[in-house]
């Protein structure tokens, strides 16, 4: 059965693959982002955009390092987007969120993840949350964002990476079906050392940076051991890291 499904966060990573996962599977989209006329943090053109939507996949993110400012934004984006929702008589709200983010504290992306759980759980339009591992391209934006003349510092974390395709592909299958209320975890095959992904991303893409691990930077210590690994019965998704990597040269 054909469905309209809208995704917000349409043009970010995730956003884009999910949107084309959709499209492959035949089903109607409606791309919600600020920079395609819908505002989800002022509401403007939302309640048109969500009109005949069946579901929609929350899939927005943002990139701040102030804990205040991050709750606020996905707090008040997510309470516009349900509220709209419920307007709208949508039957599903499908949020990507993270694993682990109820045992690290301190992290301020976490924080307002967390408020976005808090705000669909208690909201009044059928839900499913998908809690995902970190994605292949994780270590390479970590890298990114520390790096300053050619040294990056990063914490030598232990992860489960997911490819961002194989996320998209979940979304757009949980967008299309009954609501789950809180998914499983989903994660890649293997478990991956952070700075040895940055360091072979970098390898794959011809990049020169010189990698220091330290729990001084963006992660802190919390985030050490198994803390962001998935729960057992997690559902595994088929990409590996090395067949990820071998599509970055």
């Amino acid at each position: 059965m054909t469905m309209r499904i809208a995704v917000a966060g349409a043009t970010g990573n995730i956003g884009t693959l999910t949107v084309e996962a959709l499209r492959a599977a035949g089903h109607e989209v409606v791309r919600i982002s600020r920079s395609l006329g819908v505002d989800l943090r002022t509401g403007a053109g939302l309640d048109a955009a969500l009109t005949g939507v069946d579901a929609v996949v929350d899939a927005t993110s943002v990139e701040s390092t102030d804990r205040d400012e991050v709750v606020d934004y996905l707090g008040s984006t997510t309470g516009n987007l349900l509220a709209a929702e419920q307007r709208a008589g949508v039957g599903h709200h499908v949020l990507l969120s993270i694993v682990g983010i109820d045992r690290v504290e301190g992290n301020a992306h976490y924080a307002g993840k967390r408020e976005q759980e808090r705000l669909v759980e208690q909201g009044k339009v059928p839900w499913t949350i998908v809690a995902a591992t970190q994605f292949h391209d994780f270590a390479a934006t970590v890298t990114g964002w520390t790096e300053q003349d050619g040294v990056a510092t990063l914490a030598p974390l232990l992860v489960q990476p997911i490819a961002p395709a194989d996320v998209a592909d979940i979304l757009a299958e949980v967008a299309t079906g009954a609501p789950q209320g809180r998914y499983r975890d989903i994660a890649g095959p293997e478990p991956q050392d952070l700075v040895d992904m940055a360091r072979r991303t970098n390898d794959a893409r011809g990049r020169s940076v010189r990698l220091v691990p330290t729990w001084s930077s963006l992660f802190g210590p919390e985030m050490a051991g198994n803390t962001l690994l998935p729960a057992e019965n997690a559902r595994i998704a088929p990409t590996t890291f090395d067949q990820w990597l071998a599509t970055q040269s």
